[in-house]
Order: structure tokens, then sequence, then C-alpha cells
């Protein structure tokens, strides 16, 4: 009877022998101080002079709740019974599924001051604080360039200039908007509206020319020459000179203004002007392009014009002086070629109405257009 509880009791030492090494992986035991334990023998001896009491099996794998520890000495255990043996052989460490439930264990001769078990968060000095630079700051392509740049290189021998790009390279274009002939009940005319701009994507010499024609004279036409700066994705300044000729005499101003596509699509176009003498004036335009069709497109436009002193000599007055407002439909067959019929009413305000009845001219008037737009 005392064989069968040794043997029972050694059975149960080894199987929470072979069970700790899975529990210990968890566990941090650098620390643990354990003076009232005593570990077994290395060699095994008579069996003990003292019967041990029998003790119930733990009612899971790894459960060794309520389990008292206090006396237990192992020094006489003897370890060559043979149902020992097997059970040492037949259990091997293993990952249990089941979690190791301790608690309630009366162990109270060890000392655990410095255990620590792998759930609890481990302390690195060296990671504390640390941080990405290359999240903190953007990255400099020039840091993993090795010294080159767009001017220097093996590619580029000394004397041989380095290829420019899309960006580098200057362009140009031209924009008749509008080459068309005008009829009215008094009579016939032909107007023009030219833009046409030389240089890059964000700096262009541009020059903008409007004006009509009637029986071989030149009635009235403005001319700009403009440098025209990007200041965002859709919208430019524009700074230069105005000269306006035809009837009455040359005249000659600063311009500053903007020039873009605004909310909704309207073109738009905004420029003030100063003269000699003191003369002012503000012209402003918009345009609003609407597809019908993928090559029908019908563009109403308004324009107005106002200046800040009379000029009789040019018939211009003060305030509001002309307003212009049209309809032109325009079947494109491509998109650089298209031609186009409209209506147009103008019309004089103020003094320049006034200036216009002493001429004996009229104040109204509409007029029906057909004319050509292209660019290139």
């Amino acid at each position: 009877m005392k064989l069968q509880y040794v043997n029972k009791a050694l059975a149960l030492a080894i199987a929470g022998l072979a069970i700790a090494p899975v529990w210990a992986q968890g566990m941090d035991m650098s620390g643990m101080n354990m003076p009232g334990m005593e570990t077994p023998a290395a060699s095994a001896s008579t069996p003990a002079d003292h019967p041990t009491s029998p003790t119930k099996a733990p009612p899971k794998s790894g459960d060794m709740g309520g389990m008292n520890m206090s006396g237990m000495n192992m020094q006489g255990m003897e370890g060559t019974s043979s149902h020992a043996s097997k059970s040492a052989s037949t259990l091997s460490p293993k990952p249990s599924t089941v979690p190791h439930d301790m608690k309630g264990m009366d162990m109270p001769g060890m000392q655990m001051q410095g255990m620590g078990t792998a759930t609890q968060p481990t302390t690195n000095g060296k990671m504390q604080g640390m941080q990405d630079a290359t999240l903190s700051q953007p990255r400099s392509a020039d840091a993993y360039s090795d010294g080159y740049t767009l001017t220097t290189g093996p590619s580029i021998p000394p004397g041989v200039k380095p290829p420019r790009l899309a960006d580098q390279e200057n362009f140009g274009s031209v924009l008749v908007d509008r080459l068309e002939r005008a009829y009215t009940r008094d009579g016939n005319w032909t107007a023009y509206d030219v833009q046409a701009w030389f240089g890059r994507d964000f700096n262009r010499l541009m020059i903008k020319a409007e004006g009509d024609a009637s029986q071989g004279r030149l009635q009235d036409a403005r001319t700009e020459l403009l440098w025209d700066h990007a200041i965002a994705a859709f919208w430019d300044t524009q700074v230069g000179v105005r000269h306006d000729n035809g009837s009455g005499p040359d005249r000659n101003w600063l311009a500053f203004g903007v020039q873009g596509l605004a909310p909704y699509w309207f073109d738009v176009e905004a420029t003030g002007y100063l003269g000699n003498e003191g003369r002012s004036a503000l012209r402003l335009a918009t345009s609003y392009d609407l597809l019908i069709t993928q090559r029908v497109v019908l563009q109403p436009r308004i324009e107005a014009n106002l200046y800040g002193k009379d000029d009789p000599a040019r018939q211009i007055g003060s305030g509001l002086s002309d307003a212009t407002a049209a309809l032109r439909l325009r079947y494109e067959f491509t998109r650089q070629f298209a031609p186009y019929v409209g209506v147009e009413w103008s019309g004089k305000f103020g003094r320049s109405a006034d200036f216009a009845r002493i001429a004996g001219e009229k104040t109204r008037q509409t007029a029906v257009v057909a004319g050509l737009r292209f660019w290139f």
C-alpha cells in the first residue's frame, strides 16, 4: 500500500515536471528564490520511511489549484518504478490549449519577488520614444542621388548641355476666337478677337488684339502686349501695355489683370488700365461653352468697358461706356476648327451715348454674325 501511494505521488510529480517547460516558456523566473523547496537528488534512494498521504488527481491538465506543496520532500522518492518510467516516457511536453490555472496554489516557502510572466509588457529602453526619421521628415531625392543633379552626372560630359525636359521647353499657340462678319440694316463690318502666346507653363509672352473694320477703315482697335504668369491651376496674372488706335487719337495704357477659368467653367478676363492725363479704365469679359453635343457648342458672351473720365476725342464718357452681349452657335469639325453663326447686341451708355448722338450714330444695334473660330 505504501508503495502504491509512493507511485501515485511520483507519477503526479513527473507529470508536473513534464508540463513545467510549457508553463515556464511564458514565465521569467530569473529572479525567483525558493529556499523552502527541495529538489530531487540526482540518484534514486531507498523508499521514504513515512508514507505520503494520498492526493487527488488534478481535475484538468495543468490545473494545480488547491495543491499544498509546503511539506513535500522529494529526496527519498524512488524513480525506478516501471509505472513511473512509462509515465516519463509517454508524457512529453506538448502545447497545451488549456490555460494553466494556478489560482489557489499554496506555496508558502517559495519567494517569487522577481518572477514575471510573458503576458506582462516587455520594456526595452532602446525602443522607448524612438521615431522613424523617414516619417517625421520628407524624403529628399538629393540624399539618394550620390551627388548627381539635373545638370551634372557621368552621362553629361563637361561642355555638353543637359537634356531639356518638357517643362523647360518653350511653346506657342494662336487662338482666333472670333473672325466674323457682322450684318445690320445700317451697314456691315468685320470683327476679330485674337490671342497669341509664346513661353513655358508658368511664364509667357502674350498678345491680345480686338477690333473691327468697316469700308476698308479700322474703326476701333485695342492691342495689348502682356507678360502672363501662372499663379494657380486655372488662373494667370497679366501685366503689360495697351495701345488703342482707329477713329480719334491713339491712346496708350499700362495694363494689369487676371485671366482664367472660374468655378462652373466660366472663362473670365478682368483687366485694369492706367493712362496719361489721369485716365483709367476697366475691361470685363466672360463666356461659357455649353456643349449641346460633342461637336455642337453654344457660347454666350458678355463684355463691358468702364472709364474713369471723359475722352470726347474718342467719344468715350466716364462710367459704363459700352457693353456687348452675344450668343454664338458653332460646329467643331475638329477642336481646332469650328465655323459659327450667332447674334450680337451692343449699346453705349451715359456720356458715351451722348457723344454718339451728337455724331449722328445709333446707341443701340443688333447684328447677325457668321465667322470662324480656330487655333493652332
